[in-house]
């Protein structure tokens, strides 16, 4: 049986996006969703005890009202952010949490936070900017072979899930040698055999997937400026915690920071480990 999934909450508005795509993936998943507040000891130091859990009432009457029928829960840890919220993932289904927080969740996305649960939590994490208002039914995948297995098969899950389109994208970058106009040509072609065979290996998940409209392309550009590009017209886009090629060192590198902080729409981080318990 699936775990649940757990949505951070701490009263931010990112956070609070959060709590309603946890809820909507909750429900059109059948999943449990688990409400967590981390409420460290400087804020029950001061008192703020009775705010956490009004805080975590309210989310709770959220998510119930987006997603009636599903178990919501909630939980306020007294630990320390990523820690507990590491340990706690370790059953779940997948975390998700706001680009920005506040209290427990500060510079979630942009500082060492967010790249320790990124990097680290053993399951796939969502982070949210914003709430959507606008649904493009499309899915979008960065794929660089066998290292994005995992995100591949989250990915198809989500797109069953959403009744979206799935866009499989490999971005590849040759080197730069000026100087050497023929060498350039050789290798630019190499670059694109290789960006054919990767794309080759798409076809399997089309055979075992035939409910989902699986579609690829690969774009000689910056991995960060095609996942971008490709956010705008997207509901989530996911990545792997790492990889190779085009899509080398995701969310640890430059390439991670480049698409949480420039996505237009939630980004999903996948770690490898995960693959044995989706279905592809």
């Amino acid at each position: 049986m699936a775990g649940p999934i757990i949505a951070c909450v701490d009263g931010s508005p990112p956070s609070v996006a959060a709590v309603e795509w946890a809820a909507s993936d909750a429900r059109r998943r059948s999943l449990e969703l688990r409400l967590v507040h981390v409420c460290e000891q400087w804020a029950r130091d001061s008192g703020s005890v009775q705010y956490c859990s009004g805080m975590l009432d309210a989310a709770a009457d959220r998510a119930r009202g987006l997603a009636p029928g599903i178990e919501v829960v909630t939980e306020m840890l007294p630990g320390q952010v990523v820690g507990d919220l590491i340990r706690e993932s370790a059953q779940a289904d997948s975390l998700v949490l706001g680009s920005r927080g506040l209290g427990g969740f500060a510079g979630m996305v942009l500082g060492s936070t967010s790249l320790a649960l990124a990097g680290h939590a053993p399951v796939p994490v969502v982070v949210v900017r914003e709430a959507s208002t606008v649904r493009h039914g499309r899915i979008v995948v960065g794929y660089d072979g066998h290292h994005s297995q995992a995100a591949m098969e989250y990915a198809v899950t989500q797109a069953r899930a959403q009744d979206a389109e799935l866009l499989v994208l490999h971005a590849w970058q040759p080197p730069i040698l000026s100087s050497y106009a023929a060498a350039y040509s050789v290798l630019t072609e190499d670059f694109k055999e290789k960006a054919n065979a990767v794309l080759q290996e798409v076809m399997p998940w089309k055979e075992r997937n035939p409910d989902v409209r699986i579609v690829d392309d690969e774009r000689c550009d910056h991995p960060v400026s095609a996942l971008r590009n490709a956010s705008s017209t997207a509901d989530l886009v996911v990545v792997g915690s790492r990889g190779l090629g085009g899509f080398a060192s995701a969310v640890l590198g430059s390439v991670s920071h480049g698409v949480l902080h420039h996505a237009a729409c939630p980004v999903a981080v996948v770690p490898p480990q995960k693959a044995a318990h989706r279905s592809g």
